[in-house]
């Protein structure tokens, strides 16, 4: 492999495979980090003033033996060495995790699950919903994702692979592409003294390039929507910032839709010598896979020069269909630089030509022309370099961007067209990546002021730990990596005996869009809505538009019906696919046609759950409190009469508090529920207190009147059945795990303190039973469990025990326990609440390396399950409750005396909700 670079000055890695070469006079050995390890004392003082410490994610930055501290790196994100190894390995939830129990329980279930996989995946060659037979593999190796909300993502891992990618909507590929790199070469007096690939990697293919950089003088660090990769050159007097960039900005509903990324390199140089320095980033045309095949991808280079600002690159055009797209790799033209490119070579072969083109001046060779389209099985690549002049104890700075336009997209099905939200403002042609290339390099400044704006309040308080703010900002890299779709809405589509009963439908859907986004990346289904509960503080608060949009066709989802009959996969049972006048599971498969064909899930006819009603009902009002918008809770107040008028079926002995009916009939799917339960009776006292508030606000004295004689009987007959002195039971069932402790069980509560109720006048829980049950499960579930290192288990045995009644009861779920979190610092609880979390943070991000695919649920030991979840996205909640807290102290709420209920309007500090600050 030929380096250009003098054997003289070549070393091997001090740790590293005998193969890897790194130049001498690498730097100390020490770490040089700064941890953020507390003890449990020091834990404690958190939650007080004047106490956070930087973030450098401990044991993570072990192995960094560098002296480089890069430009302009955060203090406060989730930091990894490159050359950093996770000791636990563990494998995703199969069928034999399952207890023989519990697998008698679900044999039915079992064989049903089999025979439907087989058709799906045999028979119709689609892919499962949920494929539990083929489980996303372990791989931890992801960082920030690129690409705004709802126009495709592209993850670069944090070892600077490009390795998953959601260019098809919602539709996830996993495969790391070995010619996306970037390389550096510098050059003194006109020689080139070092090449190397910015990857540790050592693949078969392209064996001419220099590959294998040693990892212990690198780091990683992500502070979402924004990462900072730190290079520091062994010997060469030169350290290297790759800061990447991606437009996620709250309350902006144009550039966050952008499907773009900026490169920015700083290049600093501490030696006394001059340098030429160049950054080549190369890209295949493709994914070296499946729609690659047929051949027909080809490029070409552009230049596009506007308001004196010129950005060059180049094109790679990807016809393939249904969703054909261009992808532009492109670079800033400034008076101090020189941006090269090669239109083509390929990526499967020894690389020499490119190789040694950059290896002899730094620069590539710019051919003219668009390449010849590539040959069946044969594939192709590209190239941009930018080269710029490194003065002695100076810097330069080198910038790139990728874009990607797939501005019409459909989805499995092959039926409705649709069109990307980012076409509102850069066309539909499919030839807007030059536009979107040069928009992002000259924009980015801008990005960068308004993300800073936005996190700074937070980043700067002081009383906040630093895991919190790492977690806060990194987990919202699910609002666009969830395979989410943010999507035109055509003026045809919505239906007129639909709309015209809601006035603000067609205006929000219009000038909005329609937005999307997955249960999860191995849970296939769009706005899965009793997940949507938790995590949907993140949209509330930072794209409230978007949080609208979702509820409007939520309603709309839930005025139509489906009558085709279909037998579902727990009980065998045959049901129609949609009942009106009941929210459903979730809004479709991207696989076969979203919107237009609801409730993909097809475990439990979702009918029947006790808490999808429930939930779009708090939320609606959750909504109007902080947004403000009457318009909105006047349109969605029938449909909230409606799905309530439904669920009253469910109180079946009339005392005001439904029953479950004895199966898992709500979003714990797996765990069976009995007669009045602490979660889906909490969340119906909850939701009956919000329709007592809504009749007020709509003059609707009647519904006032019986929702108010509901309530009082309700709150009576869940504090006699389910309150045991310490916590709520589990449920009224016969079975020993009724008694159980549940973690959610005041989930109900926890949406009422969100939306400005709950307490004084429109106390439902007595707010001594709701902070003892905190406490206990502080003790119980979090403290008792895992050392008390790992956050909340669901369920747990008031012996000390986990519950491992059901397949879901023993799993932590990162979702719940950040809203159980959420939950204790609204009662006061908020040291308890910061433990509980940090559990959750610390056992994800740093001891299983699942950054940036935050799992649904994780046991104590072996397995985790569903990677990449929505429900996690609830850590905002906490930030809510935090919020709320901090305005609490300066102003109190004012209530009338009379029914127990607030008589008007209680509407909190909306203005101060809608912010971080």
């Amino acid at each position: 492999m030929g380096t250009g670079v003098p054997a003289s000055e070549q070393t091997r890695c001090a740790k590293g495979d005998p193969q890897i070469y790194c130049p001498e006079n690498a730097g100390g050995t020490e770490a040089g980090q700064v941890t953020d390890f507390q003890s449990p004392e020091d834990n404690r003082r958190q939650s007080k003033p004047g106490f956070s410490n930087p973030e450098d994610s401990g044991q993570l930055m072990a192995s960094y033996e560098g002296k480089a501290k890069g430009y302009q790196v955060p203090p406060f994100g989730w930091r990894i060495c490159l050359a950093h190894e996770f000791a636990e390995k563990r494998k995703p939830f199969h069928a034999n995790n399952i207890s023989l129990s519990n697998l008698i329980k679900h044999l039915g279930m079992g064989l049903r699950y089999l025979q439907w996989w087989y058709r799906k995946t045999q028979v119709e060659k689609k892919t499962p919903f949920i494929d539990l037979i083929n489980c996303v593999p372990l791989r931890q190796i992801y960082g920030c994702p690129l690409g705004g909300i709802g126009g495709g993502t592209i993850t670069r891992g944090w070892r600077g692979q490009f390795c998953r990618w959601q260019l098809n909507p919602g539709m996830y590929q996993h495969r790391t592409v070995i010619a996306d790199q970037f390389t550096v070469c510098l050059r003194r007096e006109g020689k080139t003294v070092y090449q190397q690939v910015l990857s540790l990697e050592r693949p078969s293919v392209l064996r001419s390039w220099n590959w294998g950089l040693c990892g212990y003088f690198a780091f990683y660090h992500a502070l979402y929507p924004r990462a900072w990769t730190v290079y520091q050159l062994p010997g060469q007097n030169v350290t290297l910032t790759c800061r990447q960039i991606t437009p996620i900005l709250p309350h902006d509903y144009q550039d966050s839709s952008l499907p773009v990324g900026v490169f920015v390199w700083d290049v600093e140089n501490e030696g006394d010598e001059a340098l030429d320095v160049s950054i080549m980033f190369s890209m295949r045309n493709g994914l070296g896979v499946g729609d690659d095949a047929p051949g027909g991808l080809w490029n070409e280079p552009f230049c596009l020069e506007r308001d004196g600002e010129t950005v060059q690159g180049l094109l790679l055009h990807h016809p393939t269909l249904p969703n054909p797209y261009t992808m532009a790799v492109a670079a800033r033209l400034t008076a101090d630089t020189t941006v090269t490119h090669i239109t083509a070579f390929d990526p499967d072969s020894t690389g020499q030509q490119v190789w040694q083109d950059l290896l002899q001046d730094g620069q590539l060779d710019s051919p003219a022309g668009q390449s010849t389209p590539s040959q069946k099985g044969v594939g192709i690549a590209g190239a941009v370099c930018v080269t710029g002049k490194l003065p002695p104890r100076g810097q330069c700075r080198l910038e790139f961007s990728l874009a990607w336009d797939m501005p019409r997209i459909m989805f499995g099905a092959k039926g409705q067209v649709y069109y990307r939200r980012y076409t509102r403002f850069f066309g539909r042609d499919g030839n807007a990546a030059p536009a979107l290339s040069h928009y992002a390099l000259c924009r980015y400044v801008d990005w960068e002021e308004k993300i800073s704006a936005w996190q700074s309040p937070i980043l700067d308080d002081r009383s906040l730990p630093a895991w919190y703010k790492s977690a806060l900002f990194n987990e919202l890299y699910f609002l666009a990596d969830g395979g989410t779709v943010w999507l035109e809405v055509p003026e045809d589509s919505l239906p007129e005996e639909l709309v015209g009963s809601m006035c603000q439908l067609r205006p929000i859907l219009r000038e909005y869009g329609r937005f999307g986004y997955l249960e999860g990346q191995e849970y296939r289904m769009y706005n899965t809505y009793d997940v949507h509960f938790y995590a949907s503080f993140a949209l509330v608060m930072l794209w409230p538009k978007l949080e609208l949009s979702l509820q409007y066709d939520m309603a709309l989802a839930t005025l139509r019906e489906d009558l085709t009959r279909r037998q579902y996969l727990m009980s065998g049972v045959m049901a129609p696919v949609k009942r009106r006048n009941v929210i459903p599971h979730d809004i479709g498969d991207p696989d076969d046609e979203p919107w237009l064909r609801v409730n993909a899930y097809v475990v439990h006819d979702t009918a029947d759950w006790k808490d999808l009603n429930l939930k779009f009902v708090l939320q609606v009002y959750r909504d109007y409190y902080l947004t403000g918008d009457q318009g909105f809770l006047r349109d969605m107040w029938p449909v909230c009469l409606a799905v309530m008028e439904s669920e009253m079926k469910f109180d079946k002995d009339q005392d005001g508090l439904i029953e479950n009916g004895g199966y898992a009939d709500q979003t714990y799917d797996g765990w069976i529920t009995t007669g009045p339960s602490a979660y889906c009776g909490g969340l119906w006292l909850a939701a009956v207190a919000v329709m007592v508030q809504m009749a007020v606000l709509c003059g609707a004295q009647d519904v006032q009147d019986k929702f108010s004689s509901i309530l009082r009987r309700g709150r009576e007959a869940y504090e006699r059945l389910l309150w045991n002195g310490r916590y709520y039971n589990y449920d009224c069932s016969p079975q020993p795990q009724s008694c159980s402790i549940m973690s959610d069980q005041c989930a109900g509560q926890w949406f009422l303190r969100a939306s400005g109720l709950g307490e004084g006048d429109t106390e439902v829980f007595p707010t001594p039973h709701v902070v003892c049950a905190l406490q206990t499960i502080f003790e119980f579930n979090v403290q008792a469990f895992a050392g008390g290192a790992m956050g909340a288990v669901n369920g747990m045995q008031p012996h000390g025990v986990p519950d491992r009644s059901s397949i879901q009861s023993d799993e932590v779920w990162v979702g719940v326990v950040y809203g159980l979190a959420a939950t204790m610092i609204q009662e006061g609880l908020t040291w308890e609440g910061f433990q509980t979390a940090e559990g959750c943070y610390r056992t994800v991000w740093e001891r299983l390396g699942l950054a940036f695919q935050t799992p649904e649920a994780y046991c104590q030991q072996r397995v985790f399950r569903s990677l990449a979840y929505m429900r996690p996205l609830s850590i905002w909640a906490m930030q809510l409750a935090l919020q709320q807290q901090q305005h609490k102290k300066a102003s109190k709420p004012v209530v009338e005396q009379g029914t127990g209920l607030s008589t008007g309007p209680n509407l909190g500090p909306k203005e101060a909700m809608a912010n971080p600050k």
